[in-house]
This record gives structure tokens, sequence and C-alpha cells, in this order.
């Protein structure tokens, strides 16, 4: 389709404007709330144990901070939208994948390393495996997403 002048003459092709991906529409709803529901589970986990007794486990109590901040970042990325977020989101759910997978292997390979559960401990076991299954279901819909 092309646009014609008064004089009849093309003007080229009409570009229509990219549509924006929005990430936290349709599937991407879901891992929102999943992903909400997580930063505030291990957010508050993480602010009582350190207010209570951070002196008995502070590896497994920082780890379920840093996991409590993964998931707010995640969160706010697929709300926001856009290829930028889209791109940190991902960036950010291989990094939590990771953290899942090494802290896990660790978790079970030397127990006596942490004197109490993290959220990512025995690969989520505590959370019904949802923190390792997240990530890869997020990657997974954030590569959709690109494609769109």
């Amino acid at each position: 389709m092309t646009d014609t002048d008064r004089t009849g003459t093309s003007a080229g092709p009409r570009t229509r404007p990219k549509q924006q991906f929005e990430l936290g529409t349709g599937p991407g709803r879901v891992l929102v709330w999943f992903y909400g529901v997580f930063t505030v589970a291990a957010a508050s986990r993480a602010v009582v144990q350190m207010i209570l007794d951070f002196g008995r486990a502070p590896l497994a109590y920082v780890l379920s901070a840093v996991a409590a901040v993964v998931y707010g970042f995640i969160t706010y990325s697929l709300v926001r939208g856009g290829e930028k977020a889209r791109r940190a989101a991902l960036v950010c759910c291989a990094a939590e994948l990771a953290g899942v997978l090494v802290v896990g292997t660790w978790t079970l390979a030397e127990p006596s390393a942490f004197r109490d559960a993290t959220v990512w401990s025995d690969f989520g076991m505590g959370y019904l495996f949802i923190p390792v299954i997240l990530p890869v279901t997020g990657m997974m819909w954030l590569r959709r997403a690109r494609s769109a």
C-alpha cells in the first residue's frame, strides 16, 4: 500500500509504527502474578529472618533477600514492558535460574553450609519447586515475546 500525493505520484510505502508487545498480558499476566507473590514471600521471609536471628544463618538470609530483589526486578520489567525491559528480565531470569541451580546443588551436596533454608534451597522444594520452574517459564515467555 502506498500513499499518493495530490499529483498522483507515489510517496512510498506506508509504514506502521511497530507495536510494542506487552509482556504482562496473556500468559505474561500469570508470570507477573507469580513473580509478585514470590517477591513478597521472599522479601518477607528475609526481613523477618534478618531481624529475628541474622547471626544464625546470614548466608541463607542474604540469599533469600537477593532472590526477593531479583523477583521484584523481573516483576517490574514484566509490568513495564518494552524491548529493554524484556531483555533485562531475560538476563534476570537467567541469573535467577543459575542461582537456583547453584544454591540447590550446594544445599544438597553440603547441607551443613546452610543452617536454615533459603528460597532456592533444594531447588525450591519448600516452595513446590516453583523457584526452578519460574525462570524457565519466564525465559520461554520472554523469548516468545521477542518474536511477537
